[in-house]
């Protein structure tokens, strides 16, 4: 269906009647008596004026036409789409993943072969991603810095592929747990309260960066993010490799279980696969999507259409005007 976004423009097409019918008409002008030396002389000079004021005639219609036109395109002219349901969350939902040295370990058994942390938590979170439907869902990467992957956004095809190319190392081998907190409470201040969620997965204990943990969960106590903490690896014993320049694969279960009780989230612990994909699953339950949808319709503008013709019908009539053809 056709739409108009401003309908109470239609009322331009009456302007230029009205001033027509107000303006004071203007007084005939007297003219002198002209003397012709034939008659034929006159009769010519009279059929010029005949197709002068042919054309005179014409020009107002012509005119009025393109102003017709012109008060449609101002009206803007729309076409309404068939409604589409777009699923809507109440939930804001930032996933911190630590990307530093120790997350390289190849401790996890999935599929039948041994992976590295991060690539098991890449393939679950992408899975994760993937049942959040209608979430906003954003991706801090952290190591000794932290970083915003990808913003708050519905398109989770994007959120899942920066998630699978994220790699080890790229921002440092140390861990800064209380900045990609920082980091993500800034992302998530401007939504509603009751929706902000973080969920942090480290492998680690806070070596780096320029707040320390428990400071920052007191500040996403007071703005209402609920945070909740996995603990990804094995118990430490029988790592293949040792972390270098201030990285450290203790990990510290202690303050990830305050950061999380503290903002009335919860911490967990993945020591396996299957214990990932249960806490997932977890986090599904204690966060549930919302199954509200809001209607939307696409909308198609058409105001160049009459637009594009005022224009085009101005240019023809400077051309004839030139050539006499008009007015």
């Amino acid at each position: 269906m056709i739409h108009f976004e401003w309908p109470w423009l239609a009322t331009m097409v009456l302007l230029p009647p009205l001033i027509w019918w107000f303006l004071p008409a203007r007084q005939a002008r007297e003219q002198t008596a002209l003397q012709v030396p034939s008659l034929a002389r006159f009769q010519d000079l009279a059929q010029t004026g005949s197709g002068n004021r042919s054309r005179l005639q014409r020009r107002p219609l012509w005119a009025y036409m393109l102003w017709c036109l012109l008060a449609l395109a101002l009206m803007r002219p729309q076409w309404l789409g068939e409604p589409l349901a777009l699923p809507t969350s109440g939930r804001d939902l930032m996933l911190g993943v630590d990307i530093s040295g120790s997350m390289r370990e190849d401790d996890f058994r999935y599929q039948g072969r041994m992976v590295s942390r991060l690539a098991v938590v890449k393939e679950l979170g992408r899975e994760f991603i993937e049942r959040r439907e209608g979430d906003r869902i954003g991706l801090i990467l952290f190591g000794e810095r932290a970083h915003v992957q990808t913003p708050l956004t519905h398109d989770r095809d994007t959120v899942q592929h920066f998630l699978g190319e994220a790699a080890v190392g790229l921002a440092g081998k140390a861990t800064a747990i209380g900045d990609a907190i920082g980091l993500s409470l800034k992302r998530l201040r401007a939504r509603p309260e009751e929706s902000r969620v973080l969920i942090l997965l480290t492998d680690g204990a806070n070596t780096a960066g320029n707040v320390q943990p428990l400071d920052a969960a007191r500040l996403a106590q007071t703005m209402g993010v609920r945070i909740y903490t996995i603990g990804v690896g094995t118990d430490g014993t029988g790592l293949s490799w040792a972390p270098i320049g201030g990285g450290g694969s203790d990990l510290d279960e202690k303050s990830l279980t305050d950061i999380a009780s503290l903002t009335g989230g919860r911490y967990f612990r993945a020591r396996n696969t299957e214990e990932m994909e249960e806490i997932y699953q977890l986090i599904d339950t204690l966060e549930p999507t919302e199954d509200e949808q809001a209607v939307r319709r696409p909308r198609h503008e058409l105001f160049v259409w009459p637009l594009g013709t005022v224009l085009l019908g101005s240019i023809g009539w400077v051309l004839l005007a030139g050539r006499g053809r008009v007015g």
